[in-house]
């Protein structure tokens, strides 16, 4: 399998990048690993191991800034880093793309360059979040500000089938984010869609409420990208301010350190199941072709996970799924005369 790296997308490019590719080179199912950006700062990073058999470098001239405006930084820069990966996947020579780039570039020029699968009519983010019991794909993260119910249900489809395909959920459940419990709550969209996803064959378990969206009773939460991205940087931020709050205040006398370190096992079992690195990122499923999205300050680590989560997602057929089950449904509405 052939996985196309934007080398020189996110904070930490292009050492970072390099450094989780030469990690990922080893996976099973990698059979190369095609590093796209500034040739010399790739070469460079990667020392001793320019010549790694299953590492190949495509130079790109020029890279997308993280704060450009998505649309205008694609069209103008035609050589970037991340438009020349998503090509690779166009023309056949690469089976999928990582990114830690400017998300929204990610998602303009993959839309325009791939386009959507069949039956799709948007392409949505699926970020991955921890919570008690397993993980929550929350879609829409934010590639659709304004969302109509149907493309509602649309997102359910692909977070379930992303559910089945990557944490083998045979049947996932899944949850509309609401300001309230009752099919009466929330605002006219989602309230229609609320009766569109109760019949439809997915699992579906009625509205979610921001206080139970960490609970873990729920595989697949469904909103708009406005909606899903102020609650996963919310998230993040609450998460961060938790930790910083807990250091400090275990490290204020030698009592609270002896405490720490008896639960030093536990925080760090804690650490892991609340990296969001170990999750792989998220993709922008709907597109055709596989695209994974990683947070901006990604390390190693997390670019290797990435790579990984699309090599599965390639072998597992994801895309297949999802344009069964949308088109299924497309038809059974279509047969319903809705």
């Amino acid at each position: 399998m052939r996985i196309a790296v934007d080398a020189m997308g996110g904070d930490y490019a292009p050492r970072e990048i390099v450094k989780g590719a030469l990690q990922a080179a080893s996976l099973p199912g990698v059979d190369t690993i095609i590093l796209v950006g500034m040739k010399d700062a790739i070469e460079a990073e990667l020392g001793p191991s320019r010549d790694h058999p299953r590492i190949r470098i495509l130079h790109a001239s020029e890279a997308v800034g993280m704060d450009e405006h998505p649309a205008q930084a694609v069209r103008r820069k035609k050589d970037a880093s991340i438009s020349r990966a998503i090509d690779l996947i166009k023309s056949g020579e690469a089976d999928a793309v990582v990114s830690a780039g400017n998300t929204g570039a990610v998602v303009v020029a993959a839309t325009l360059k791939l386009r959507t699968l069949e039956s799709v009519e948007r392409p949505a983010i699926a970020a991955v979040l921890p919570t008690m019991e397993r993980p929550l794909i929350l879609i829409d993260a934010g590639a659709n500000t304004d969302c109509s119910a149907r493309l509602l249900v649309q997102f359910a489809f692909m977070g379930a089938a992303y559910s089945r395909v990557i944490f083998a959920e045979n049947n996932p459940v899944v949850g509309l984010m609401s300001i309230g419990g009752e099919d009466s709550k929330g605002n006219e969209v989602t309230k229609e869609a609320f009766a569109l996803l109760e019949k439809t064959n997915l699992n579906f378990r009625g509205n979610v409420e921001g206080h139970d969206l960490f609970k873990g009773q729920t595989d697949v939460v469904v909103c708009d990208g406005f909606v899903g991205n102020v609650v996963l940087k919310t998230s993040e931020s609450a998460a961060h301010v938790i930790a910083q709050w807990l250091k400090k205040e275990f490290s204020r006398n030698w009592l609270r350190k002896f405490g720490a370190g008896l639960l030093r096992g536990a925080w760090s079992s804690l650490k892991n199941k609340l990296d969001p690195e170990m999750y792989g990122g998220a993709p922008l499923l709907g597109v055709n072709g596989v695209c994974i999205i990683t947070h901006g300050a990604s390390s190693g680590k997390a670019i290797y996970h990435a790579v990984r989560v699309a090599v599965e997602s390639v072998a597992m057929r994801l895309n297949e799924t999802i344009v069964a089950d949308i088109t299924r449904w497309a038809q059974q509405t279509r047969a319903e005369g809705k």
